[in-house]
């Protein structure tokens, strides 16, 4: 038990709250509200219960959408991986990249001095078996001589920052993201892709030992770094980070074939099931992601899984924000106001990262600072009547300075106010709100 509650969750110095700030996928100014905090001790167990609940992380920041007010609402979805079965348009990025990297000389002598079974070739010719189709142009798994035309490697990597790394970076912020130079910095790296608070292990699931912890994978042709996935190994679940790739390789549609890479890892090794970051059905260059079956959309309400079928799109394109618990239960669900959402979606392209830019000017301050996460009517989140009823604020366990204690040791807990957002237990109280009654139990706030 002890090892289970062992700093599931640190806080430093409660660098949390509820923000508004403008969105990537829209560039609404002020139309991307989240609820924040900093984590710097993170098991990868409770990062797992995290995502079932609506967050997800960039470097050490943990953020969780508000899917009813935001522009463009942020859902979190997974594929199964034992059940997908790619489409003919990922078959067919995969086959000509595998064509790309094997030549025509090798397939033809291949073919030749290693020929197929009937059996064998009416299988391939008939089943797509992905697993064995993502290794098939790998160095070292082919059967040689001859030679392909190139060398094809991926490796699992921790996540640390290196020059190569960042030189891959560079390029795919200012190409793809179209990010000006200035903005592209050593420092902005690695506190995105190189800083995780989750730790790098190896544990024992059903008899197999699985990594778990934030690693690169990174894919090199004929020695040369062309793309990266970030990814997190969970006890459940392969979650992808971030993903970029070499302007050199664009046309090989490096983000379907990580994407495949990535549902094979899960596959393999056990995870299950691979989860895919945000679906922001509203920016058309994110539905790709949908196009992976079979995937499952959580509810921002029940905390739910449901197929992210053609019915669940289609509602989608009617209505920006969709609880279908709340559909279920027959409640009329209220668009968010004038004041929440000032503008609509202007435009379909990809955000420039996961998280607000600090640095950036454009973000316009919240009209209402100083209401309650618990107050807000944000999905998912605890009330103050249900979070009274439902959490012990009490015996929150803390660290202060090393030393371990519970919230109601704090000098003054017993007269603060949790109304009050510049309290002590007006932050515990937002924090245990996002968490939920489980999670809480299992959280240590830290104090530096």
């Amino acid at each position: 038990m002890a090892k289970r509650l062992l700093l599931n969750l640190v806080l430093y110095n409660l660098q949390q709250g509820y923000s508004n700030n403008s969105c990537g996928y829209c560039r609404n100014k002020s139309g991307s509200f989240s609820y924040y905090v900093t984590a710097t001790s993170l098991t990868p167990k409770f990062y797992q219960s995290l995502l079932d609940r609506g967050w997800r992380r960039s470097g050490s920041v943990l953020y969780k959408p508000d899917q009813h007010c935001s522009c463009c609402p942020h859902y979190t979805i997974r594929l199964d991986s034992d059940q997908f079965h790619a489409s003919k348009d990922q078959r067919q990025v995969q086959n000509r990249f595998t064509k790309h990297i094997l030549g025509e000389v090798y397939i033809k002598e291949a073919a030749r001095l290693h020929p197929l079974s009937r059996e064998q070739a009416k299988k391939r010719n008939t089943d797509f078996d992905v697993v064995e189709r993502v290794h098939e142009c790998e160095t070292g798994l082919l059967k040689v001589p001859p030679e392909p035309a190139h060398t094809f490697k991926v490796t699992l990597e921790p996540d640390d920052f290196t020059e190569e790394k960042y030189v891959l970076f560079e390029n795919y912020q200012r190409i793809v993201h179209q990010e000006p130079p200035q903005k592209i910095t050593k420092h902005g790296f690695k506190n995105f892709l190189c800083s995780s608070p989750l730790p790098r292990s190896k544990e024992v699931f059903d008899g197999q030992e699985r990594q778990l912890g934030s690693y690169h994978q990174c894919y090199r042709i004929d020695g040369k770094l062309v793309a990266v996935g970030v990814l997190d190994l969970l006890p459940q679940c392969v979650s992808a980070v971030y993903f970029m790739y070499h302007e050199s390789v664009h046309q090989h549609g490096f983000g379907k074939l990580g994407a495949l890479r990535e549902i094979v890892l899960a596959k393999e090794e056990g995870y299950k099931w691979w989860y895919a970051g945000f679906y922001i059905h509203s920016c058309v260059k994110m539905r790709y992601k949908g196009d992976f079956s079979p995937q499952y959309m959580l509810d921002p309400d029940s905390y739910t899984w449901d197929p992210l079928n053609a019915e669940v799109k289609q509602k989608l394109d009617e209505k920006k924000f969709l609880s279908l618990s709340r559909e279920r239960a027959g409640l009329v669900e209220e668009g968010p106001s004038e004041k929440e959402v000032s503008t609509t979606v202007a435009n379909n392209s990809e955000p420039d990262s996961s998280v607000p830019d600090d640095d950036s000017d454009d973000d316009s301050p919240l009209s209402d600072p100083e209401t309650p996460l618990f107050a807000r009517s944000m999905p998912g989140i605890l009330t103050k009547t249900q979070l009274l009823e439902q959490v012990n604020l009490d015996t929150i366990k803390l660290s202060v300075r090393g030393t371990q204690a519970e919230a109601r040791q704090l000098v003054g807990w017993d007269t603060g106010d949790m109304d009050n957002l510049r309290s002590i237990k007006g932050a515990i109280a937002e924090l245990a709100a996002a968490l939920g009654p489980e999670l809480v139990k299992e959280m240590v706030v830290s104090f530096h």
